[in-house]
């Protein structure tokens, strides 16, 4: 089965809401599906406002729920990738960086960049747990991908908040996994 990585948000921005304690994990996942030979893919997403956006009357529900200085404007400083992340990106077709939602199916192309591809499974980790890592991984759920999201390879700022969210994932949805079950199971 044709597997996705999804590096979901490894932004500036979330360095101290849980990003730093994914890392390792992640660097973990992408260097694995790096050495495979099944040429799968990894998408790299990176949350970002445009200008437009940027006012309190925005058509977008989380400038709005944020407000314009607490949305994460594209471009800026803390919309960047981290170093860590960004020097593992081989192309700038591995970059989705046009996401403005929790979710990174809403108003990008992922979907149709993963059905192109052949995607059947796709492999969820990044951050927020309980915000983008779990609305994109129900939302590919919810599209008939199969799903696996790694608990271990996700962040968030509060370990109860990340917990509770891992273990609703769990129950209602599909395939909770950590690093090594994926890279045991992808072999």
């Amino acid at each position: 089965m044709k597997t996705a990585l999804l590096v979901i948000d490894m932004q500036r921005t979330f360095l101290p809401t849980g990003a730093r304690t994914a890392l390792p994990n992640i660097l973990r996942l992408i260097s694995h599906f790096r050495s495979s030979a099944s040429s799968a893919p990894i998408i790299f997403t990176q949350h970002g406002h445009p200008p437009s956006e940027l006012h309190p009357t925005s058509s977008n529900q989380l400038v709005r729920k944020w407000g314009p200085s607490g949305a994460i404007a594209k471009g800026s400083p803390g919309a960047e990738l981290i170093d860590e992340i960004a020097q593992e990106v081989r192309s700038k077709e591995e970059v989705l960086d046009t996401k403005t939602a929790y979710d990174a199916f809403v108003k990008t192309d992922l979907g149709e960049r993963l059905r192109r591809e052949g995607v059947e499974r796709v492999v969820c980790c990044g951050v927020l747990t309980d915000a983008c890592c779990d609305a994109t991984s129900k939302s590919a759920f919810n599209r008939g991908f199969e799903t696996w999201l790694v608990g271990d390879a996700c962040g968030t700022g509060d370990p109860e908040v990340h917990e509770r969210t891992l273990e609703v994932w769990g129950v209602m949805y599909q395939y909770l996994k950590n690093t090594g079950e994926v890279i045991k199971e992808l072999r």
